[in-house]
């Protein structure tokens, strides 16, 4: 601050004062009357030290850490202010039983299991080490992706851990715990759904995808801060990042948000292949361009792509078709298969497509055979020509009928698509 024309430092009562402003505007940096050190689970701090020991090694030594009181450490990792409780330290480090005292503001994360299983759970403070439960709860099998005329498969696992906890960690800090909702993460047969309250705060997802912007401001500074402090989160940007980079690593669809809704933010993850030419083009060429490979990903999901991405694929010969349907080049799929190889390779996504009719009536109840074909004619390669296609519905409708997957329960003429009960 200066003080005439001389630089000085900050007086207490100056800090003071930008103390209190940040306290009025930053929900998690509220103090909390009456709560102590006992309102926190012993677990949890010890947790927080071992971690803050090993983000500040390198100045910090660990003998050092271990003789400061819980209060000091509470206070030097920016989870308390002057000792006192602040509703970052209950969210990060509370008690179960201390949730109450954020109330009428709900301190939960919410795992649910939808499909043919059925099942949730409630996860409440401390969020330090209940995020580590509630990852634990999802169905983590094995995958096993086979390259194009190759006998050996590639194992990854359906998700990876640094993925979903990044994403539990930034759903823990940029929830807008005011709007008094819960984060909801939903498990579904093929991905995870990750939803929190509050838009996106600062730009929107695809401005840090390249790792290039940098936030310059927070929603909860304060919690931010203190994860920061226990190396749960980065202040710079990179998580969702390292979260595309990460899924094109394991050859797995990039993860999508939505942000639709001016007040939530859902993201995606995705744990299976949704088209297996993207995913053997990954496993064949490791050393295409990041920003081809999230056009790729928009291609395989028949979203739109820029005009400019569009010259650059097919100049590398990676896409083919007409705008809007694009799907990945026969070309690259394999480079010495031969048109039969490829349309047998590109049969794979029978089963792609046979989740997409299930899905609709799923979501719809019924559907004629005139709402099929206009479902899926555009998403079908456009190497087949208008008959094949309709052939191919036709076909995908007879193989589900004949496993007892759905029935007609109209006529031959009047078709009326239901899924078996």
């Amino acid at each position: 601050a200066r003080a005439g024309e001389s630089l000085t430092s900050l007086g207490l009562d100056k800090q003071d004062e930008i103390r209190q402003q940040t306290m009025a505007t930053d929900w998690s940096a509220q103090i909390i009357p009456n709560a102590t050190v006992n309102d926190l689970d012993s677990s949890a701090i010890q947790k927080a030290r071992e971690a803050f020991t090993l983000k500040h090694a390198n100045r910090i030594s660990a003998d050092e850490v271990a003789e400061w009181s819980d209060s000091t450490f509470l206070d030097r990792a920016k989870i308390t202010q002057g000792g006192k409780i602040t509703r970052t330290a209950v969210l990060l480090l509370g008690k179960a039983e201390s949730a109450y005292l954020l109330s009428p503001h709900p301190a939960q994360m919410t795992w649910k299991l939808v499909g043919a299983e059925q099942a949730y759970e409630h996860f409440s403070p401390p969020f330090m080490l209940n995020v580590t439960f509630l990852y634990q709860r999802i169905r983590n099998i094995q995958l096993r992706l086979l390259p194009l005329n190759e006998l050996l498969p590639y194992e990854v696992s359906k998700y990876d851990q640094k993925i979903v906890l990044e994403a539990l960690h930034n759903c823990i800090a940029h929830q807008d715990y005011s709007r008094n909702g819960r984060i909801l993460v939903t498990e579904e047969i093929d991905k995870l759904i990750l939803e929190n309250e509050g838009g996106f705060f600062e730009g929107a997802p695809e401005d840090y995808i390249l790792g290039e912007k940098t936030p310059r401001r927070y929603r909860h500074p304060f919690l931010v801060q203190a994860m920061a402090e226990l190396n749960m989160i980065d202040t710079m940007g990179y998580g969702i990042h390292q979260m595309h980079s990460k899924q094109a690593e394991r050859y797995l669809p990039m993860p999508d948000y939505d942000v639709s809704d001016a007040h939530a933010v859902r993201l995606t993850i995705h744990g299976s292949v949704v088209d297996p030419a993207y995913s053997q083009l990954l496993m064949r060429e490791g050393g295409l361009p990041f920003e081809d490979v999230l056009a790729l990903d928009r291609v395989q999901k028949n979203l739109e792509i820029s005009d400019q991405a569009i010259k650059q694929l097919r100049r590398a010969k990676l896409i083919e078709g007409r705008k809007p349907n694009f799907h990945v080049s026969a070309n690259v799929a394999s480079v010495t298969a031969s048109k039969a190889d490829y349309m047998r390779t590109r049969s794979l996504d029978d089963q792609y497509y046979k989740k997409l009719i299930t899905d609709y009536l799923l979501k719809f109840g019924t559907a004629s055979r005139k709402d099929v074909d206009e479902f899926l004619l555009g998403k079908l390669s456009d190497v087949l020509d208008y008959g094949q296609k309709k052939a191919k519905i036709s076909n995908l409708l007879s193989n589900l009928r004949r496993a007892g997957v759905i029935h007609n329960s109209g006529s031959d003429k009047t078709s009326k698509w239901q899924l078996v009960e």
